[in-house]
């Protein structure tokens, strides 16, 4: 059994055009210029893999996944090449499939569309304290144990979906709402929330490096519980803020 990704309408990455694996469940499928002899990576081999995540090699987010069958006439590494493949079924449940969040990867949440919050609870900042006593470990820590755990397709893929998403608008709205001599300094600190709701979207990562926590626990959930609020902490390096709503207004602003 091997699993091959395709693009989410099911046809091939390759060209898009040529092998629509959705249509063809229950059929076998051909490359369009098979050659035992060809090379992996050509239009002599359909390629799939045994574990799914080495298939994004050549695959990218979104994507559609099915099971498959057949006798790999080349391997190299962790990508195997057919000159033919028995499509057996779609998988549906991706997340479990790939092990981590791929939905919300897929559609991740945006916290600067939420609805703005009017004001800081005593939770929030509570939330807040605590996010302040790990921030700093945050970048090594989620670089270090997820992009540990994964090939770098599959960490490029999940980063660019994610930065990719809010990157532009967290720039603009924490440049339009807060004053300019604490602008680029706040902004490295929204980065470091980013970085937090990255990490969160791996939830079998068991060990983080670089911090203390207790076994299941994930260090950085409480900047996550902030962003899925509609609420992105930032320092100045005195004061800290509370960010919510389209232009980033600032909600509170305080020492710890």
């Amino acid at each position: 059994m091997y699993v091959k990704l395709a693009r989410p309408d099911g046809f091939d990455f390759h060209t898009g055009n040529t092998i629509n694996y959705r249509d063809n469940i229950g059929k076998t499928v051909k490359p369009p210029k098979a050659n035992p002899k060809g090379r992996l990576c050509s239009s002599a081999f359909i390629h799939a893999s045994v574990k799914p995540n080495d298939c994004f090699i050549g695959a990218k987010i979104p994507c559609s996944a099915y099971r498959v069958e057949g006798t790999p006439v080349i391997t190299e590494f962790q990508k195997c090449g057919f000159v033919e493949l028995k499509v057996l079924e779609e998988i549906t449940n991706l997340d479990k499939l790939f092990g981590w969040n791929y939905t919300e990867v897929c559609s991740p949440i945006h916290p600067f569309k939420m609805p703005k919050k009017r004001k800081a609870t005593p939770e929030r900042l509570e939330l807040l304290r605590l996010w302040g006593s790990v921030r700093d470990s945050v970048r090594g820590s989620v670089r270090d144990s997820v992009w540990g755990s994964v090939r770098d397709s599959v960490r490029d893929s999940v980063r660019g979906s994610v930065w990719d998403s809010v990157r532009d608008s967290v720039r603009g709205s924490v440049r339009d709402s807060v004053r300019d001599s604490v602008r680029d300094s706040v902004r490295g600190s929204v980065w470091d929330s980013v970085w937090a709701y990255i990490g969160n979207l791996f939830p079998n990562v068991e060990k983080w490096s670089g911090i203390k926590q207790e076994p299941g626990v994930y260090p950085f959930q409480s900047a996550v519980d902030l962003w899925k609020q509609g609420i992105v902490p930032a320092c100045d390096g005195k004061l800290w803020y509370l960010l919510s709503g389209k232009n980033a207004d600032i909600i509170w602003k305080g020492t710890m």
